[in-house]
């Protein structure tokens, strides 16, 4: 798992569910090992195919079952294409390696350059997920701001681990399409933002305009969307951070939106114009 042996990509099917190397990988679904051993674990066809297309430079090894092989045969082609190493695995290997990976899972290193140096020097739209907790709403968030074109999405404060394979999963891809970048406090996050000219705004009840026409010169300048924890939302020491708050309309009798679908409605203003 930690090298690349020499010698032909596809290697010999797996077949002993106890073996150290499925413990090793096995263990990935937790943050120790991940940060002791500088690897994550990437599990479904979605993620690794868009693994494959996008990071291959970052695959340790693949991981297949014949039933996977043949109902995603471009997995296995394209990447034995680029030359990375493919292991055909039992059923019962392919279960003991993750619970929920549909036989196909892979071992990737960690983004080493996933901080707020690798901001875009002219980003056009960021977001930035402040205290998000949840797996499942941090990875819809990402997929949402991969699909509305976002340049970045910034994880500040006390944020999820994006490396968790929910979270990975919960992206469907997108966390190999844009960079997801681990930004500290959100007062360090601004300030960076601010230094390339960003406005920043942020998504809050508190707002003194609502998103639509009144604010379409906002979104159509270089700006940040901060959104905040699901729960509780953004604190007011956060909201003193930002430019300006901004509430989204609610007219129905809806007491909130949860965070990807408000995410989805923020980031759209400036698609839909």
């Amino acid at each position: 798992m930690t090298g690349r042996p020499a010698g032909p990509r596809l290697r010999e099917t797996l077949s002993n569910p106890r073996a150290d190397r499925v413990k090793r990988v096995r263990a990935l679904a937790g943050r120790s090992a991940r940060e002791r051993s500088g690897l994550l674990l990437v599990e479904g066809p979605q993620s690794v195919r868009e693994a494959v297309r996008f990071a291959p430079e970052r695959i340790r090894d693949i991981y297949v079952t014949d039933g996977a092989r043949v109902a995603h045969p471009e997995i296995v082609d394209e990447a034995l294409e680029a030359g990375l190493y493919v292991h055909p695995v039992t059923d019962e290997v392919a279960a003991a390696l993750s619970g929920d990976a549909q036989g196909v899972t892979a071992v990737l290193t960690r983004d080493p350059d996933a901080g707020l140096e690798s901001l875009p020097a002219a980003p056009s739209q960021v977001l930035v997920l402040s205290n998000v907790r949840d797996p499942g709403n941090a990875g819809a968030a990402i997929r949402v701001a991969d699909a509305a074109g976002a340049d970045a999405v910034v994880l500040a404060g006390d944020c999820v681990d994006v490396d968790s394979p929910k979270v990975i999963r919960s992206t469907a891809g997108s966390l190999f399409h844009l960079p997801v970048l681990r930004g500290g406090p959100l007062g360090d996050v601004v300030d960076a933002l601010r230094k390339r000219g960003v406005a920043v705004l942020a998504a809050d009840v508190s707002g003194q305009r609502e998103l639509g026409q009144a604010t379409s010169s906002l979104v159509a300048e270089s700006h940040a969307w901060v959104m905040g924890n699901e729960a509780w939302g953004l604190s007011a020491e956060e909201l003193a951070l930002v430019d300006e708050a901004v509430r989204i309309p609610i007219r129905g009798r809806a007491e909130s939106l949860n965070l990807a679908t408000a995410t989805a409605v923020c980031l759209y203003a400036r698609v839909l114009g």
